[in-house]
């Protein structure tokens, strides 16, 4: 099966740069052809000399209904290529996309223009979020003078957390210093955690482990406790709605506490916790493990459900 790679994003969020970047550069070059899908037409074109020379073709699909699976394979037997590229419309819903049954794709990159990104985010939100939910990579370019990129990365994680996401200037890629930004002291003795803090602790916890081993952490939260959980542990959390009211997510880790028993599915409590970098199956590897100081009942806050606005 033939290699596909999407790129998606906006209109002049940079999507037709990079894939002219990309399929240029020596790392990108193959033997056979490379079919460009266009499902929009921006100001930026494709050479004609770029494309000969990488042995490209650019095919441009301009309503949303004939980017379906039999069009695509009519495309995809004329030009009989070795692998193929969509740069796919922003403002088709990404979840209607169908592909071919034998396609497989190899990547997912969503382009951001880091300008426009807060008018996207506050009016668009739903289809941005289905443009990043499925992305290996989200490109954040033309930050220059941006200050608020880890609240943009931030945004971004709650919709897709495995996602890297990058950030670049007219100098390249920006090195953001999050920790800076964060609002709880990490050398407090006990770091508190607030509804409007618990969700940021959360996401950098799984990026920057580091910064949480051996600290404790006090924080309200909802009890969760799987059927399969072993016995001594619970999942202290809350729920987030990581994009609009019809998208929830429940944040949580697992939590070693031996009266774990005593606790009832789905009540408030006040955990007081020590964070350790541990294995744990559901992980796939290590991440975040909570041993806990203490466990008390607690009252709902005001408001139950967090966000990452």
């Amino acid at each position: 099966m033939k290699p596909i790679y999407i790129i998606n994003g906006f209109l002049e969020s940079g999507k037709t740069e990079f894939i002219t970047y990309t399929i240029a550069q020596p790392y990108f070059r193959i033997q056979g052809k490379t079919l460009i899908i266009a499902c929009e037409e921006g100001e930026v074109e494709y050479g004609k000399e770029l494309l000969r020379r990488c042995n490209a073709v650019v095919e441009v699909i301009e309503e949303e209904e004939d980017c379906n699976p039999n069009n695509l394979v009519e495309l995809e037997k004329k030009h009989k290529p070795e692998r193929i590229i969509i740069e796919y419309n922003g403002m088709w819903n990404f979840k209607n996309l169908k592909l071919p049954w034998h396609w497989r794709v190899e990547q997912q990159i969503t382009t951001i223009d880091g300008a426009t990104f807060p008018m996207y985010y506050t009016n668009m939100r739903s289809l941005l979020a289905e443009m990043v939910r499925k992305s290996d990579m989200i490109i954040f370019n033309r930050c220059d003078g941006i200050k608020e990129l880890n609240v943009y990365k931030r945004n971004i994680k709650a919709v897709n957390q495995n996602a890297d996401v990058i950030f670049e200037d007219a100098n390249g890629e920006v090195n953001e210093i999050f920790e800076e930004d964060l609002p709880y002291d990490l050398q407090a003795e006990v770091i508190e955690l607030n509804d409007e803090s618990y969700g940021i602790w959360y996401l950098d916890s799984l990026e920057h482990l580091e910064r949480y081993e051996g600290k404790t952490i006090r924080f309200t939260a909802i009890v969760l406790k799987p059927e399969e959980m072993p016995k001594g542990y619970f999942v202290p959390g809350r729920m987030a709605m990581t994009c609009c009211a019809d998208d929830m997510a429940f944040l949580g880790f697992a939590c070693r506490y031996d009266d774990a028993d005593s606790l009832k599915q789905k009540e408030w409590v006040q955990v007081t916790a020590r964070v350790k970098k541990e294995y744990w199956k559901d992980y796939e590897g290590e991440g975040p493990m909570l041993y806990a100081v203490s466990v008390t009942k607690a009252k709902a806050p005001k408001n139950e459900i967090i966000s990452f606005t």
